[in-house]
């Protein structure tokens, strides 16, 4: 049972990675990080979604959202996860309420990124997504794939063909070594192979990871291959190495932060931890980071 005290120091905790409780909040933390030379990408939380009527109200959300992102004028597209529409309830059912987020967004001309939740549903998501990318263009909806995913490069050679804007990032939850490789030294391998093949393939990605290692291998292969700064984008999440997305951004490179908020903070901060034990050590390096 958590105490109130618990509870109120957690949420203290989370206000330096979650971005408040509602959207006003999140266009606030927004308009901050535009100042600084940085785009946005929306993360509404909600990890108990359980029944339909539940996720018509996500689909009111989202669409409030991207209505918000055109009165207010932030540079900001947004991210969705295909269990809080119903993925878990029934796939089609994700697929017709995704739909209505994309087809508003490529109306509005915006673009919607379409998370990579566990290995569970990874299947799932990517056939959801290519529904979606043949009826839709390549700026108007994309996807994200993991490296410690052993299927990942493969993923990444397939998706490119149709082709599709990927977010590539190491991934979060816990999986078995049949699934994802156990060993760090094999998941930054892997995001390095899929690194050099997103920045060749001439279509706009998304770099996304914390770590230096990772920064400075895909700056040293664009370099060496010519390829220009606006050819892609760094990612990271909010809360988390502000300085290096700054120093990114005043090197003139297209940084782009995801920026979770919502009343449900608590599941989805939790659920962080209880997926990898590592995430707290990472939590609490990156509280006294810039």
């Amino acid at each position: 049972m958590v105490t109130r005290s618990a509870l109120l120091y957690l949420k203290k905790l989370t206000t330096r990675f979650v971005a408040g409780e509602t959207i006003d909040e999140a266009i606030e933390t927004i308009r901050d990080i535009n100042g600084r030379g940085c785009t946005a990408s929306f993360d509404h939380l909600n990890e108990s979604v359980s029944s339909a009527g539940e996720t018509e109200e996500e689909v009111r959300e989202y669409l409030n959202i991207l209505g918000k992102i055109d009165q207010t004028g932030i540079r900001s597209n947004v991210s969705i996860k295909l269990t809080q529409f119903g993925l878990e309830i029934d796939p089609e059912l994700a697929y017709k309420n995704a739909r209505k987020i994309v087809e508003d967004a490529a109306r509005r001309g915006n673009f919607v990124r379409i998370d990579m939740e566990s290995s569970q549903v990874t299947q799932l998501t990517i056939d959801i997504f290519k529904r979606l990318r043949s009826e839709f263009g390549l700026n108007d909806v994309g996807i994200v794939l993991q490296s410690y995913l052993r299927r990942t490069y493969d993923d990444a050679v397939d998706l490119l063909k149709i082709p599709a804007r990927i977010r590539i990032c190491k991934g979060a939850y816990n999986e078995p070594p049949t699934v994802a490789f156990p060993d760090k030294k094999d998941v930054d391998d892997n995001y390095v192979r899929v690194m050099k093949l997103l920045l060749k393939s001439g279509v706009y990605h998304g770099i996304a990871t914390h770590d230096p290692k990772m920064i400075d291998a895909t700056i040293d292969y664009m370099q060496k291959e010519s390829i220009g700064k606006e050819a892609f984008e760094f990612q990271m999440l909010y809360g988390v190495r502000r300085d290096l997305q700054e120093r990114l951004a005043r090197d003139g490179y297209n940084m782009r932060v995801y920026v979770p908020y919502g009343k449900h903070w608590y599941p989805y901060f939790m659920r962080r931890l209880a997926e990898r034990p590592a995430n707290i050590w990472f939590i609490i390096k990156n509280l006294f980071k810039g």
